[in-house]
């Protein structure tokens, strides 16, 4: 499975047992878990994945607050089971901005049975008219008396038609753009609340529209204050986000694995292709964008680990550079393997079309390069002023 040694500088003791553990369950339980045949077999087989992984302990994880074991669970799932993974990665979407939010109600009635495996989430913040653009989002939520009507339609939502619960994203205040938005948490069984449809991805994964038609929720489902929905969802993703680096780089490590085997195996013109330097070559580079990439992510994760309010650069880097990152590694692995690489019952295929997704949702790279850029302005830009309060120089 997985090599450490890239890592290891950012790992302590417990981490290195519990990847050995993870190790263990994934190629018991879900590295051989065929990839299902449609999007209803699909649909199955998350539920099934959800409660396989939450009686074996592992989706407390998410809850625990160690980030850099978050990753370690999320690489190696990943490595097993793009669809296993899409689990792991949408309870903590659902999760945490409860947990930040500490409001010990939704606690109780969603955290603790989500860990569990008794309770599927999901996170609904994209619409038809708002993807990257958040300030667009058209959802409202009137509040009347104890409780908050709402009205609207969401797209692109993992988990839709099998949650157990939705964290929204809706307007309060539809003229303060972002400033506007509060978060709510929707039992799927709320009046009002319809699984409009499934989306049909190339690798399967429950994906779909809901609406709202009036649906009415007592105020105790609000995630902390009226307006604070960016904020919460912000420091939501600003954790979770190094965690999809080290998806990607789970899926990466396995096409290279893969990649690997088939050339020391596979002749061509009398010898393995191992033997041809251009393979070599080309092995060589892709471990060398792994190991990079896992540094970007474990750097992050650290950061976050060692008490660092915000990450945002440090996570918007490990985004931004692992998924890019892996995409190359696995679509070397498909070149290596040949007409294999493209077979959709090979597992190479497999991740191919499952880390596609990674470099859009919860921000396309193109994004977390603005974010970038934006954070090093900045920095720059207080430099100057810091550099031009300091300058002692005679000016008279």
């Amino acid at each position: 499975m997985t090599d450490l040694s890239a890592i290891r500088a950012f790992l302590n003791k417990d981490h290195h047992e519990f990847a050995a553990e993870l190790d263990r369950y994934c190629l018991r339980e879900l590295h051989t878990l065929p990839e299902p045949a449609d999007d209803d077999q699909g649909r199955v087989q998350a539920r099934e994945l959800l409660d396989w992984m939450g009686h074996a302990g592992w989706l407390q994880t998410i809850a625990d607050g160690d980030l850099r074991q978050l990753c370690l669970l999320r690489q190696r799932v990943a490595a097993a089971s793009p669809l296993a993974d899409a689990v792991v990665a949408l309870q903590g979407l659902a999760i945490t901005p409860i947990l930040l939010a500490d409001n010990e109600e939704m606690i109780s009635a969603w955290v603790e049975p989500a860990v569990r495996g008794a309770a599927m989430g999901a996170f609904a913040m994209s619409e038809p008219g708002a993807g990257s653009d958040v300030g667009a989002i058209g959802t409202t939520a009137v509040r009347d008396g104890d409780e908050y009507v709402i009205n609207g339609t969401k797209t692109f939502i993992s988990n839709a038609g099998i949650a157990d619960f939705y964290v929204v994203f809706a307007s309060t205040d539809p003229d303060a753009g972002t400033r506007g938005l509060t978060l709510f948490v929707l039992a799927a069984a709320t009046p009002g609340l319809e699984f409009v449809g499934p989306q049909i991805m190339s690798s399967p994964h429950p994906l779909g529209d809901i609406a709202f038609h009036d649906c009415r929720i007592p105020v105790a489902c609000r995630l902390g204050d009226e307006g604070g929905g960016i904020k919460l969802g912000l420091r939501t993703l600003d954790r979770l986000r190094a965690s999809v680096g080290a998806a990607a780089c789970g899926m990466a490590t396995r096409a290279l694995d893969e990649a690997i085997a088939h050339v020391r195996t596979r002749e061509q013109f009398g010898q393995p292709l191992a033997e041809f330097q251009l393979v070599q070559d080309k092995l060589a580079r892709m471990y060398v964008e792994l190991s990079a990439a896992e540094l970007l992510v474990y750097r992050a994760a650290w950061e976050k680990d060692q008490g660092a309010e915000r990450i945002t650069l440090e996570a918007a880097t490990a985004k931004a550079g692992a998924t890019e990152a892996a995409q190359r590694v696995i679509d070397s692995a498909v070149q290596l393997l040949g007409g294999r690489g493209v077979l959709a019952t090979n597992i190479v295929d497999r991740m191919y079309r499952s880390v596609r997704a990674l470099r859009i949702y919860e921000g396309t790279t193109e994004i977390q390069h603005l974010t970038i850029a934006r954070l090093l302005l900045a920095g720059a830009a207080a430099s100057v002023e810091a550099d031009a309060g300091n300058d002692t120089s005679d000016s008279e």
